[in-house]
Protein backbone atom coordinates (compact mmCIF):
# COMPACT_ATOMS: atom_id res chain seq x y z
CA UNK A 1 0.00 0.00 0.00
CA UNK A 2 1.81 3.39 -0.94
CA UNK A 3 1.00 6.29 0.72
CA UNK A 4 2.05 9.68 -0.30
CA UNK A 5 2.96 12.98 1.36
CA UNK A 6 2.00 15.90 -0.71
CA UNK A 7 3.64 18.92 0.45
CA UNK A 8 3.30 22.36 -1.55
CA UNK A 9 6.27 24.54 -1.83
CA UNK A 10 7.28 26.96 1.14
CA UNK A 11 6.21 30.70 0.47
CA UNK A 12 7.56 32.91 -2.32
CA UNK A 13 7.28 36.55 -3.02
CA UNK A 14 5.26 36.36 -5.67
CA UNK A 15 2.76 34.37 -3.03
CA UNK A 16 2.41 37.53 -0.60
CA UNK A 17 2.11 39.62 -3.89
CA UNK A 18 -0.90 37.78 -5.13
CA UNK A 19 0.68 36.72 -8.20
CA UNK A 20 -0.04 33.49 -10.12
CA UNK A 21 3.20 31.84 -10.72
CA UNK A 22 2.52 29.01 -12.40
CA UNK A 23 5.82 27.70 -13.60
CA UNK A 24 7.68 30.76 -13.72
CA UNK A 25 11.12 29.75 -11.52
CA UNK A 26 10.26 32.12 -8.70
CA UNK A 27 12.69 30.77 -5.39
CA UNK A 28 11.45 30.07 -2.10
CA UNK A 29 12.13 34.05 0.21
CA UNK A 30 13.02 33.63 3.63
CA UNK A 31 9.88 32.68 5.49
CA UNK A 32 10.10 29.93 2.79
CA UNK A 33 13.30 28.66 3.78
CA UNK A 34 12.25 28.65 7.24
CA UNK A 35 9.03 26.55 6.14
CA UNK A 36 11.50 23.82 4.71
CA UNK A 37 13.43 23.82 7.91
CA UNK A 38 9.97 23.55 10.26
CA UNK A 39 8.99 20.92 7.71
CA UNK A 40 12.22 19.04 8.10
CA UNK A 41 11.75 18.55 11.44
CA UNK A 42 7.93 17.22 11.35
CA UNK A 43 8.79 14.55 9.22
CA UNK A 44 12.26 13.39 10.80
CA UNK A 45 9.96 9.91 12.20
CA UNK A 46 8.54 9.16 8.69
CA UNK A 47 11.05 6.57 6.50
CA UNK A 48 10.46 7.84 2.89
CA UNK A 49 11.17 4.77 0.09
CA UNK A 50 11.77 8.29 -2.33
CA UNK A 51 11.22 11.70 -2.69
CA UNK A 52 10.07 13.43 -5.74
CA UNK A 53 9.88 17.06 -6.65
CA UNK A 54 8.82 19.83 -9.51
CA UNK A 55 12.41 20.71 -11.02
CA UNK A 56 10.83 24.33 -10.02
CA UNK A 57 13.48 25.83 -7.68
CA UNK A 58 10.31 26.91 -4.91
CA UNK A 59 10.14 23.06 -4.90
CA UNK A 60 13.26 21.56 -5.13
CA UNK A 61 14.89 23.73 -2.12
CA UNK A 62 12.06 22.55 0.34
CA UNK A 63 12.76 18.71 -0.94
CA UNK A 64 16.36 18.97 -0.72
CA UNK A 65 16.22 20.44 2.93
CA UNK A 66 13.53 17.75 4.36
CA UNK A 67 16.18 14.77 1.81
CA UNK A 68 19.17 16.25 3.58
CA UNK A 69 17.97 15.46 6.95
CA UNK A 70 16.82 12.15 5.71
CA UNK A 71 19.90 11.29 4.20
CA UNK A 72 17.98 10.78 0.85
CA UNK A 73 18.53 11.92 -2.89
CA UNK A 74 15.63 13.87 -4.88
CA UNK A 75 14.25 12.75 -7.59
CA UNK A 76 13.73 15.59 -10.23
CA UNK A 77 10.12 15.41 -12.31
CA UNK A 78 9.13 18.28 -14.32
CA UNK A 79 5.76 16.52 -14.62
CA UNK A 80 5.41 17.70 -11.04
CA UNK A 81 5.11 21.17 -12.30
CA UNK A 82 2.17 23.85 -11.59
CA UNK A 83 -0.47 24.34 -14.09
CA UNK A 84 1.01 26.24 -16.61
CA UNK A 85 -0.64 29.92 -16.58
CA UNK A 86 0.76 30.98 -20.21
CA UNK A 87 0.05 35.07 -19.90
CA UNK A 88 -0.77 35.14 -16.83
CA UNK A 89 2.42 34.25 -15.02
CA UNK A 90 4.11 36.87 -13.12
CA UNK A 91 0.63 38.80 -13.20
CA UNK A 92 -1.55 40.07 -10.30
CA UNK A 93 -4.98 38.14 -9.35
CA UNK A 94 -6.64 41.76 -9.72
CA UNK A 95 -5.02 42.77 -12.74
CA UNK A 96 -5.90 39.17 -14.54
CA UNK A 97 -9.80 39.68 -13.55
CA UNK A 98 -9.41 42.83 -14.68
CA UNK A 99 -7.89 42.17 -17.91
CA UNK A 100 -9.74 38.90 -18.85
CA UNK A 101 -13.22 39.30 -17.76
CA UNK A 102 -15.21 36.77 -19.65
CA UNK A 103 -12.06 34.20 -19.34
CA UNK A 104 -12.37 34.56 -15.50
CA UNK A 105 -16.35 34.29 -15.69
CA UNK A 106 -15.63 31.11 -17.99
CA UNK A 107 -12.97 29.93 -15.66
CA UNK A 108 -15.41 30.15 -12.72
CA UNK A 109 -18.14 27.77 -14.82
CA UNK A 110 -15.54 25.23 -16.27
CA UNK A 111 -12.43 25.20 -14.28
CA UNK A 112 -11.39 22.11 -15.57
CA UNK A 113 -11.13 23.12 -19.53
CA UNK A 114 -11.04 26.47 -19.72
CA UNK A 115 -7.30 27.99 -19.90
CA UNK A 116 -5.38 31.16 -19.57
CA UNK A 117 -4.35 32.55 -22.94
CA UNK A 118 -1.27 30.40 -23.75
CA UNK A 119 -1.20 27.69 -20.56
CA UNK A 120 -2.42 24.73 -19.47
CA UNK A 121 -6.27 23.22 -18.16
CA UNK A 122 -6.54 21.53 -14.64
CA UNK A 123 -7.61 18.39 -17.13
CA UNK A 124 -4.05 18.51 -18.28
CA UNK A 125 -2.40 18.90 -15.26
CA UNK A 126 -4.53 16.26 -13.69
CA UNK A 127 -3.33 14.06 -16.08
CA UNK A 128 0.42 14.49 -15.67
CA UNK A 129 0.36 14.51 -12.40
CA UNK A 130 -1.93 11.12 -12.28
CA UNK A 131 0.95 9.78 -14.81
CA UNK A 132 3.48 10.36 -12.29
CA UNK A 133 1.91 9.41 -8.95
CA UNK A 134 1.40 5.79 -10.65
CA UNK A 135 4.07 5.55 -11.94
CA UNK A 136 5.82 6.44 -8.41
CA UNK A 137 3.85 3.63 -6.80
CA UNK A 138 4.55 0.97 -9.33
CA UNK A 139 7.99 1.79 -8.31
CA UNK A 140 7.95 1.75 -4.58
CA UNK A 141 4.46 -0.26 -4.28
CA UNK A 142 4.87 0.04 -0.17
CA UNK A 143 5.62 2.25 2.08
CA UNK A 144 5.58 6.37 2.04
CA UNK A 145 6.32 8.60 -0.75
CA UNK A 146 7.18 12.34 -0.24
CA UNK A 147 5.94 14.32 -3.11
CA UNK A 148 6.95 18.03 -3.30
CA UNK A 149 5.13 20.23 -5.60
CA UNK A 150 2.69 22.76 -6.07
CA UNK A 151 -1.15 24.24 -4.72
CA UNK A 152 -3.48 23.81 -7.86
CA UNK A 153 -1.24 20.79 -9.31
CA UNK A 154 -1.35 19.14 -5.38
CA UNK A 155 -5.07 19.79 -5.85
CA UNK A 156 -5.82 18.01 -8.41
CA UNK A 157 -3.97 14.95 -6.84
CA UNK A 158 -6.00 15.45 -3.30
CA UNK A 159 -9.35 15.36 -5.33
CA UNK A 160 -8.75 12.28 -6.74
CA UNK A 161 -7.75 10.55 -3.36
CA UNK A 162 -10.59 12.20 -1.83
CA UNK A 163 -13.06 11.03 -4.56
CA UNK A 164 -13.90 15.09 -5.04
CA UNK A 165 -15.06 16.20 -8.30
CA UNK A 166 -11.78 17.81 -10.15
CA UNK A 167 -13.93 20.65 -10.65
CA UNK A 168 -13.59 21.34 -6.99
CA UNK A 169 -9.39 21.69 -7.47
CA UNK A 170 -9.25 25.32 -6.37
CA UNK A 171 -11.00 24.67 -3.38
CA UNK A 172 -8.58 21.88 -2.34
CA UNK A 173 -5.23 24.08 -2.94
CA UNK A 174 -2.85 23.33 0.08
CA UNK A 175 -1.60 25.64 2.79
CA UNK A 176 2.40 25.87 1.80
CA UNK A 177 4.75 23.18 3.22
CA UNK A 178 2.23 21.59 5.13
CA UNK A 179 2.16 17.82 4.96
CA UNK A 180 -0.69 15.88 3.35
CA UNK A 181 -1.17 12.53 3.42
CA UNK A 182 -3.18 10.25 0.50
CA UNK A 183 -3.72 6.74 0.26
CA UNK A 184 -3.21 6.21 -3.55
CA UNK A 185 -4.21 3.56 -6.09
Amino acid sequence: MTFFCLVRHGQTAWNLEGRYQGQSDVPLNETGRAQAIDLARQLKDFTFQAIYSSDLQRARQIAEIVAAAQHQAVNIDARLREIHQGEWEGQLVDVIRAQYPDLWQQRAVDPVSVRAPGGETIREVADRMYAALDEFARLHPHGNILVVSHGLSLATVICKASHVPIERAYERIPENAVPIWVHWG
